[in-house]
């Protein structure tokens, strides 16, 4: 791997990118309310089931599919895929959550002047644009491989899983590492599926994630807005 494409996978992978990923628990906070986690081997297996079963069969897909159609500039594909996805999220705060963080990461691509002016112009016209299309767009702008975005995107999923987890339990530090290396290995197992599935093969399939997120909404105590 190049020294630039590493870096930059660094950058877009950090919970320094200021974006607000620190801000949202993915319905992790409600599984705690709920008693489906309680400790360090119940959080672990929540967010490895979330990486198996929801991320390599929707998102990260979704993704590979919109990195390739920026490289192409299909911007009709594009438009609907983004469609697509937004309307496939589980609860009001999963669908605010997506725009929020899309809506923050064109802005800092398009002040950076990120890729193509032809693009940006594109990426400019999708409102609302959910996060995975726009970390497409900073993908492709950066040159960066799609197994290697797709990791990037995975893993920084999995440490914003873990760090939420470690505020809500609570669960101390060590306990937080543990879960990230336990997932180094489904990580990569998650990328290679999503790269072998098909546009039409995508399943966003999460009733009782979509369930917890619900209720999340009007929880009483929260640290975490989804």
């Amino acid at each position: 791997m190049r020294i630039g494409e590493l870096t930059a996978l660094l950058h877009l992978a950090s919970p320094a990118l200021p974006i607000g990923a620190f801000s949202y628990s993915q319905g992790l906070e409600a599984a705690i309310e709920a008693q489906l986690i309680t400790d360090a081997d119940s959080a672990r297996a929540w967010i490895a089931s979330g990486l198996t079963d929801v991320l390599a069969l929707g998102e990260l897909p979704f993704l590979a599919h919109q990195i390739g159609r920026w490289h192409a500039h299909e911007t009709a594909g594009l438009a609907l895929a983004n469609s697509e996805f937004l309307a496939s999220r589980e609860s009001s705060e999963l669908r605010r959550e997506t725009e929020q963080m899309g809506w923050s990461l064109r802005q800092l691509c398009v002040s950076l002047e990120w890729g193509d002016a032809q693009r940006r112009a594109t990426l400019a016209t999708m409102t609302p644009l959910a996060q995975p299309t726009a970390f497409a767009f900073a993908a492709f702008a950066h040159d960066v491989a799609i197994d290697a975005a797709l990791a990037a995107y995975a893993f920084s999923w999995v440490e914003n899983q873990a760090a939420a987890a470690l505020k809500a339990v609570p669960l101390g530090q060590l306990a937080g590492q543990r879960i990230i290396v336990a997932l180094r290995a489904p990580i990569d197992a998650a990328v290679q599926r999503a790269l072998a599935t098909a546009p039409d093969d995508i399943n966003t399939f999460a009733p009782q994630l979509g369930i917890l997120s619900a209720r999340h909404e009007s929880q009483y105590s929260r640290l975490f807005r989804s």
